[in-house]
């Protein structure tokens, strides 16, 4: 039943689009709106990918206009990554039209299930929250 859930929701989204940008190209996007002015090395550590790879990544978006390179003022001799004003705008507009698809189908639906629906995805986020957070603790610590 999840992975046809999955399946559909990646129609949804297929639906909305996300060209012009991959999915690689997604996940520096979106790891860039929550972290703004991360250098390549840790932009790379996040995607768990090389350096290299990652660098062609942001050639790519920078060459859409979508993120921004900028020196550190701390240190001349890294750069910061920084997602532009229309990779924001994108991202907006892509979620936007997410919504769209989405909302189409929970309008179909009767409201009992709906509100079952809202109950058990409030619960995911908040376990998948609590599990990335705890992933992201050096050594997994469980104490924050």
């Amino acid at each position: 039943m999840a992975s046809t859930a999955v399946e559909l929701l990646e129609v949804l989204w297929g639906r909305a689009s996300t060209a012009p940008a991959s999915p690689s190209q997604m996940r520096v996007l979106l790891t860039l709106e929550h972290q703004d002015g991360i250098n390549l090395r840790t932009l790379a550590d996040s995607l768990a990918s090389t350096p290299p790879s990652t660098s062609r990544l942001c050639d790519r978006l920078v060459a859409a206009g979508f993120v921004e390179r900028a020196v550190s003022p701390a240190n001349r001799r890294e750069v910061q990554l920084h997602l532009s004003d229309r990779g924001r705008t994108f991202l907006d507009d892509l979620r936007a039209r997410r919504q769209q698809e989405l909302q189409a189908v929970l309008e179909l639906m009767p409201v009992a299930k709906r509100t079952a629906l809202l109950e058990g995805l409030e619960a995911f986020c908040d376990t998948a929250a609590l599990q990335i957070h705890d992933e992201a603790s050096p050594a997994g610590d469980q104490t924050a």
